[in-house]
């Protein structure tokens, strides 16, 4: 009647013990003399959370309630909200935290942790659902990788452990690359063909282009943004940049020269263009090797760096493949114009 600020709490039973049965941790239970008088109502008029989430519960008919260990505390509190207002008490689960790997509560400092910052990086919904049901849960079989509806009729809480999980980014990864190689082809071409044109490394997502370009991209990834990263370099011709390299002498003092000179024939008689089409560059490759005495390193090697400018990458003919296709964007260095390059050049490699 004067307006005095006060609380209404909840009068704990003395000498009494709660338990629960928890799905995880088996019995838990906790004596009411290590609880005083919990505040229900704060005296701003404010329910207080512990409070709330029962009577919540309850009347939604929540029979199952999974958590992190961190509310055990609070689950004696709930359980004699429960039991005093004749609610049944639903079924408690209690699971270990999820630990960055230096076995620290993850936090944002050890990077993304929202389902939207993943999806923003690149992560596919099927991998989070794979990677998260396994964090603390396996099934009893060495099996990694799982489609959605597997993991459903699977799942089951007595095989959730009470050790806690170590969030692992690099296995993260893997996983994801596992699930995008599961995806249909035209899948693939729609999600990865998306962020090409975004990147101005594709006109059209459903260009000749595009995919084969997915095609050659989509075995070796992990997110979606490094296949535009393959691409870009793909499309790229440093061969000027790299002649210094220490790491190239050896190709290009081993009589460059005759691999450009038989590479710039083959594309002038068309024999080049005739080889890529019908899929048999291979077959170019090794009728230049036998005519100049060539094979193995000696002979792929200063293809590849003649061709592409670098010495690792795709299967040279894939490259020239897609550098041909119908829809190659205005970025790429093609076919032609890597010719030119080396025809410029070329005085430099001759003996």
């Amino acid at each position: 009647a004067k307006g005095t600020p006060h609380t209404y709490r909840f009068r704990v039973p003395e000498g009494e013990r709660v338990e629960i049965d928890d799905m995880i941790r088996g019995k838990v239970g906790w004596d009411t003399d290590t609880l005083g008088d919990f505040v229900l109502l704060r005296s701003n008029g404010l329910p207080v959370y512990n409070f709330c989430v029962a009577v919540d519960d309850a009347t939604m008919g929540i029979t199952h309630v999974l958590r992190a260990e961190e509310h055990l505390p609070n689950t004696l509190r709930q359980a004699l909200v429960y039991d005093a207002l004749k609610f049944p008490r639903p079924q408690f689960g209690h699971m270990s935290l999820i630990l960055a790997p230096d076995r620290s509560k993850l936090s944002k400092r050890h990077g993304a942790t929202s389902v939207g910052q993943f999806k923003d990086q690149g992560y596919l919904k099927q991998t989070m659902i794979n990677y998260l049901s396994q964090l603390g849960w396996n099934d009893g079989t060495e099996q990694e990788i799982y489609e959605t509806e597997e993991l459903i009729k699977l799942f089951s809480t007595d095989r959730i452990n009470k050790s806690p999980a170590v969030f692992d980014t690099a296995k993260l990864n893997w996983m994801n690359g596992q699930h995008i190689r599961l995806m249909p082809e035209d899948k693939q071409v729609e999600m990865i063909g998306a962020a090409l044109v975004e990147n101005g490394l594709a006109e059209d997502v459903n260009s000749e282009f595009t995919k084969k370009a997915v095609a050659l991209c989509a075995n070796g990834i992990e997110l979606v943004q490094d296949a535009t990263a393959e691409v870009r370099q793909i499309l790229e011709y440093p061969l000027a940049e790299n002649v210094a390299d220490a790491k190239m002498a050896k190709i290009f003092e081993d009589d460059f020269g005759e691999i450009v000179d038989a590479i710039v024939a083959g594309h002038e008689s068309g024999e080049l263009a005739k080889a890529i089409e019908a899929g048999e560059f291979k077959a170019f490759v090794n009728a230049t090797g036998k005519s100049l005495e060539r094979k193995g390193k000696r002979l792929f090697m200063p293809f590849r760096v003649a061709l592409t400018g670098r010495m690792q990458g795709p299967e040279v003919g894939d490259v020239l493949d897609l550098l041909v296709a119908q829809g190659a964007p205005a970025s790429a260095v093609s076919l032609d114009a890597r010719i030119e390059q080396l025809k410029a050049q070329s005085a430099a490699w001759a003996k």
